[in-house]
């Protein structure tokens, strides 16, 4: 089965950066359909960004374009999700999710995803 493993959170104040990481095992990301969701407290998961290594589709959030950038690096099986000028809305728990659809154009609520544990992101002063 596939297993994911974020990394990378942290706290951070406005305008900061982190990068996150999300690394498989198990299985080829290559194959699956990838996306980073985040979760804030009380609140349901919502979509920041995606992407299809197999077409090089990517899709984000309007919160987060030109701020964020997803990206693959096959050989290391690590997606990872850049993130710059972040903001305080920004806060939550970041999780990476793997499906095998064709694509995660719309953050759909895939049944057959496989996820990863989260990693926290705080953005504050």
């Amino acid at each position: 089965q596939l297993r994911l493993v974020e990394s990378g959170g942290g706290l951070v104040q406005p305008g900061g950066s982190l990068r996150l990481s999300c690394a498989a095992s198990g299985g080829s990301l290559d194959v699956y359909a990838i996306g980073w969701f985040r979760q804030a407290p009380g609140l349901e998961r919502e979509g920041v960004s995606a992407i299809k290594s197999t077409n090089d589709r990517t899709k984000y959030a309007d919160s987060v374009k030109g701020r964020f950038t997803i990206s693959i690096d096959s050989a290391k099986n690590t997606v990872y999700l850049q993130m710059n000028n972040l903001k305080p809305e920004d806060t939550g728990i970041y999780s990476c999710g793997a499906s095998p659809r064709p694509s995660w154009a719309a953050f759909e609520r895939y049944e057959d995803a496989y996820w990863g544990q989260g990693t926290q992101v705080t953005v504050s002063s």
